[in-house]
C-alpha cells in the first residue's frame, strides 16, 4: 500500500485534513500522521487518530519514540511526504533547514518527495518573505499545491491565501506519485533537455534575445533527475542555479547550442524547452556601434538559425527515441502547436501561451497543451515544478508503452 506521511502545521485550515485523510484512505493510500504543536490548538490528535486509524505523533522528544530515532524513521517509512496547512513559518524553516520540533525535523531527515499547500493570511503569502521562502523550496524540489483565492477565516478577509481544498491536494497527491513512479521506467535513460534562452550579438554590448527565464527547462531537467535519468542539461544565459544531479552545459548562441546538443548524442530522450532565437545578425560588429550624430540608423541584416528540435527530430542516425518540443505562442496556440508538429517532425508539443497577459515569461506557473499526433491533452494552470513532474510522468508512460 502507498504511504503518505502528512505533516500537519499549525493553520486553522488544519480542520480539512481530517477530510483529506478521509478521501486518501477511500483511495487505497496508507496515511501516517505528525502534528505540530500549534496544530493541536486547532485539532485533537485524537481526531486524526481516528480517521487515519493509527497513532499520531506530536513530540521530538518522545522517550517511546525519540529512542528508535523516531523522526528518521517517520522520514523514510513513506512514499510521500505532505506538509498541509504549511504556515508561513513551517515555510521559513524547511527553507533555511531548520529542526527544531518533529514536524520540522522530519522534513530535514527525509529522503522522500514532499508536497505542500500553503495556508495564511494573503498579506503574509504576498510578504517578500514568504515568496523568497516559497522560490527557494520549490528549487530544492518541493512542489507546491494552492494556495487558492477566497475568504479568510479573519472577518472582512479576502485574497489569495486559502489552503487548497482536499480534492485538488489528493489530485496533488496522485501527480506526485505518478512523477515519482516514473523513476522506475526513467532508471538508465539518458535524457538531454534545452533551457533559457539564447543571446544572438550584434556587437561585443548588445545582443538579440527573448524574455525567457528558462525556469521551466530547468525545472524539467530537476524534476527527471530526481526520476532516475541521467540528464544533461543545455541551458542558455539565465540567472537560475544549475539543477542538482544535473550535468549543465552552458551556452550563449542557438549554433553553440546546437553543437553542444549533437556532441552529446545519442540519448533517449531530448526535450527541447528553450527559446532559442530564431534570427541572429548576419554579421558581428567587432566594436560597439555609436551614433554619428547624423540621426542615421545602422542597418542590422539578420539570418536564420539552425532549427535544433528540427535538427534532432530529424536526425538520419542518432534521433532519440523521443522527441519533445515546445510551442510558446501569443495566439492560436493549439493550431500553431499542431502545425509545428508536422512541420518539425517530433513525437511531441508541450505549447502555452506566453502573452504579455498571460505572465508565463519569467513567471513560477504554466498552462500548458500536450499536442501529439494521438491529439491534445490540456492541463489546468499550475507551478512550472508541477509541470515538469507531470510531463516527466508522461514521457515514462511514453517510453513504456513504446516498449511493450
Amino acid at each position: 500500500m502507498t504511504r503518505i506521511l502528512l505533516i500537519v502545521g499549525g493553520g486553522i485550515a488544519a480542520y480539512k485534513c481530517l477530510e483529506l485523510i478521509r478521501r486518501a484512505r477511500e483511495a487505497g493510500l496508507s496515511v501516517r500522521v505528525v502534528m505540530s504543536e500549534a496544530a493541536t490548538r486547532f485539532v485533537t490528535p485524537l481526531s486524526f487518530a481516528s480517521l487515519s486509524g493509527g497513532k499520531v505523533y506530536t513530540d521530538l522528544f518522545s522517550l517511546t519514540d525519540e529512542a528508535e530515532i523516531g523522526h528518521i524513521r517517520l522520514s523514510r517509512e513513506a512514499d510521500l511526504v505532505v506538509v498541509a496547512p504549511a504556515t508561513a513559518d513551517l515555510m521559513a524553516k524547511m527553507a533555511n533547514g531548520i529542526a527544531d520540533s518533529l514536524a520540522t525535523a522530519v522534513l530535514l531527515a527525509t529522503d522522500k518527495p514532499v508536497l505542500m499547500a500553503p495556508a495564511m493570511n494573503p498579506r503574509m503569502w504576498s510578504h517578500p518573505a514568504t515568496q523568497r521562502n516559497v522560490a527557494r523550496l520549490r528549487q530544492d524540489g518541493i512542489a507546491v499545491v494552492g494556495p487558492n483565492a477566497g475568504e479568510m477565516a479573519e472577518a472582512n478577509e479576502a485574497g489569495e491565501g486559502r489552503m487548497a481544498e482536499p480534492a485538488e491536494i489528493l489530485a496533488a497527491i496522485r501527480q506526485r506519485l505518478a512523477a515519482s513512479a516514473a523513476s522506475a521506467v526513467l532508471a538508465g535513460i539518458r535524457m538531454l533537455v534545452t533551457s533559457g534562452p539564447t543571446h544572438e550579438p550584434i556587437d561585443p554590448v548588445r545582443y538579440l534575445a527573448n524574455r525567457s527565464s528558462g525556469k521551466q527547462g530547468h525545472a524539467i531537467a530537476a524534476a527527471a533527475a530526481a526520476a532516475g535519468a541521467d540528464v544533461t542539461l543545455v541551458s542558455g544565459p539565465v540567472s537560475l542555479p544549475d539543477p542538482p544531479g544535473v550535468r549543465t552545459v552552458h551556452v550563449e548562441t542557438a549554433r553553440q547550442m546546437l553543437a553542444a546538443v549533437e556532441e552529446r548524442l545519442p540519448v533517449d530522450v531530448a526535450v527541447c524547452a528553450a527559446a532559442v532565437a530564431d534570427w541572429r545578425p548576419e554579421a558581428e560588429g567587432s566594436q560597439k556601434l555609436k551614433k554619428d550624430g547624423s540621426g542615421a540608423i545602422p542597418q542590422l541584416r539578420l539570418t536564420e538559425n539552425p532549427d535544433i528540435l528540427q535538427t534532432l527530430s530529424q536526425h538520419h542516425t542518432l534521433r532519440p527515441r523521443l522527441v519533445v518540443g515546445f510551442a510558446a505562442e501569443t495566439e492560436t496556440v493549439i493550431e500553431h502547436a499542431r502545425a509545428k508538429l508536422a512541420r518539425k517532425g517530433c513525437d511531441l508539443i508541450v505549447a502555452n501561451d506566453v502573452s504579455a497577459a498571460s505572465g508565463v515569461m519569467g513567471g513560477d506557473r504554466n498552462r500548458v497543451h500536450l499536442v501529439s499526433p494521438e491529439g491534445v491533452e490540456t492541463w489546468a494552470e499550475m507551478a512550472k515544478t508541477e509541470v515538469a513532474s507531470r510531463l516527466v510522468a508522461h514521457i515514462g508512460e511514453r517510453l513504456k508503452a513504446a516498449a511493450r
